[in-house]
């Protein structure tokens, strides 16, 4: 990192095309403050954190203790994105540098980056351009060792079920009935289905990448300490021979489970680039897991400021129903306001290189948001070869629809380039919130996973196999029946295929499997060929990244 300042709001930088200056570039051209003058801003000392080095820190726990009035929960969230994403993260930031900027106590919270990604097609997760968390680097790859405890964790109550097996089996599991998973912070398709064993014992196994696992949800929806340690003993992990759940808690490893999490459920503290605090904690992907940073970190940042901004994965049919139908609902919060994030690029992929197909779908995610709630803005990320006509056919069509459409610069500006954002925020905060979930969790499991699949993905009907419907029925007579549901399936569309983009007529939704996080306190709904253990692309970021002699990185996004 350079000891010198540098003015950022003069850098000219390309967010389409070659980029003169890389996001790797421009964060190390910023001179970082101590994470400990960065801690000052939200009225904390040194006995509310611990440092990881001189520009990352540990917050207490105790912190969630420190209420404040009741603060402003903004969401961002997107219309379904393209492969390399939309810049929801940096629409993010941005606003909260500009809610800064206006004078505001704002605090932006975020999910941690994967490795998978990092090194597969997406990149990482700190934003980009002049709206970024840093230290980048050490945020996108280990970070203060949270995702590797995560993995760690996963794959000891792995081995400890098979231990269990290898010592004699006095549980009586059914080795062809395991219902948990190990787990890698990797794209690796050779794990997906793999042979193990010991001597004369062997069975099949699959991978799950860290991001889908249950301990990674488990985590992200604990609200403290003790409510963690429930959550991990209440893992289903197994049946038995004669068709009982077995549970974590039955092999007395939930004290080892724990210790292993114990830093790894504090929340980070980071800065973005105009030296604000920013939390980032937790790390769930939205297309096979819940989507959401930690519920610690985001009741952490609602204590300690005003207005706090954090977005959910993926397009609003994914993430923001998540974040809203089982976040919002464990937690007990209330968002004030929905960020529906798009580009110009999004719609045209959306709409098969036609801008007012791509309409369509934004119109979809905007009538989606208002089932949840009045305050709803449309952020219209600006690239540098959008044209004005394009421009103004997107906010003449979110006019017609009466919601406010801002065009938002901060890839290139910082939060120069997201102040009319912030100030529309500022207003719709002043509303009440309207914000209610989308089904009554007392419904039954199938009138849940219906009206998800109706209300959100627009779809004409479901389609359930007898096989669904006996491993339905199985969750009832188990006591399942009450939890919220959790969608695994593409992100690049509304439906269950990835290839049909746009807004798609009279289309049938196919149930492919069904299975409790009983820890986690969701049920997950597979719907098409959705993958828990993503490959590398051919081209992918792995074959980009360089490190010199002198530790210095580049290629990385």
């Amino acid at each position: 990192m350079s000891n010198s300042s540098f003015n950022y709001y003069n850098v000219e930088y390309n967010v389409s095309g070659d980029k003169m200056k890389s996001d790797i570039e421009i964060a190390n051209m910023v001179a970082m403050e101590p994470i400990g003058e960065v801690a000052k801003k939200l009225g904390l000392d040194i006995n509310d954190y611990e440092m990881y080095g001189k520009y990352k820190a540990k917050l207490d726990l105790a912190l969630l203790d420190k209420k404040k009035k009741q603060s402003n929960l903004i969401l961002v969230t997107s219309i379904n994105p393209t492969p390399y994403g939309e810049g929801k993260t940096t629409i993010s930031i941005g606003l909260n540098d500009a809610l800064c900027k206006l004078g505001k106590n704002s605090l932006v919270v975020l999910r941690e980056p994967s490795l998978g990604p990092v090194f597969g097609t997406k990149g990482g997760a700190t934003g980009g351009g002049l709206a970024q968390v840093v230290p980048m680097e050490d945020i996108n790859l280990h970070f203060t060792g949270d995702l590797h405890a995560i993995t760690t964790c996963n794959n000891l109550l792995s081995s400890v079920i098979d231990n269990h097996i290898f010592q004699g089996n006095e549980l009586k599991i059914d080795i062809n009935r395991i219902q948990f998973n190990r787990t890698i912070d990797l794209n690796d398709r050779f794990l997906r289905n793999i042979e193990i064993g010991y001597q004369d014992i062997k069975r099949h196994e699959n991978f799950n990448i860290t991001a889908a696992s249950e301990i990674m949800a488990i985590l992200c929806l604990a609200s403290s300490i003790k409510d963690l340690r429930e959550r991990l003993g209440n893992i289903l992990v197994v049946y038995s021979l004669d068709d009982k759940p077995i549970f974590a808690h039955d092999l007395n490893c939930v004290d080892s489970l724990l210790v292993v999490l114990k830093e790894a459920i504090r929340p980070n503290l980071v800065q973005t680039l105009e030296h604000n605090p920013a939390i980032i904690h937790g790390g769930p992907f939205a297309n096979i897991a819940h989507g959401c940073n930690s519920l610690i970190a985001t009741n952490m940042a609602l204590n300690l400021a005003d207005y706090v901004v954090t977005e959910a994965g993926f397009g609003s049919d994914l993430g923001a129903e998540k974040f809203f139908d089982i976040k919002c609902r464990v937690g007990n919060l209330k968002p004030k306001v929905v960020v529906i994030n798009t580009t110009i690029r999004s719609l045209k992929y959306n709409g098969n290189d036609i801008l007012e197909n791509g309409l369509k779908v934004l119109g979809v995610h905007i009538e989606n948001m208002c089932k949840y709630m009045s305050n709803v803005i449309v952020c219209l990320n600006k690239f540098t070869n959008d044209t004005t006509k394009d421009i103004d056919i997107v906010k003449d069509y979110c006019q017609a629809k009466k919601i406010d459409c801002i065009l938002v610069e901060a890839h290139s500006k910082g939060s120069n380039g997201a102040i009319d954002l912030a100030n529309k925020v500022i207003e719709l905060s002043h509303n009440d919130s309207d914000f209610k979930p989308l089904y009554d969790i007392n419904l039954p499991i199938k009138e849940k996973i219906d009206c998800i699949c109706k209300e959100i993905y627009r779809a004409s009907n479901i389609v359930y196999t007898n096989e669904i419907l006996e491993k339905i029925e199985k969750l009832n007579r188990d006591g399942f029946s009450k939890l919220p549901i959790c969608i695994a399936k593409t992100q690049y569309s509304l439906s269950d295929n990835p290839k049909l983009v746009g807004v798609v007529d009279n289309f049938d939704i196919t149930i492919k499997d069904i299975k409790v996080s009983n820890g986690a306190g969701f049920i997950v709904v597979y719907l098409g060929s959705i993958l828990t253990l993503p490959g590398l692309g051919k081209d992918a970021n792995v074959y980009n990244i360089k490190i010199d002699d002198e530790l210095n990185i580049s290629g990385l996004i």
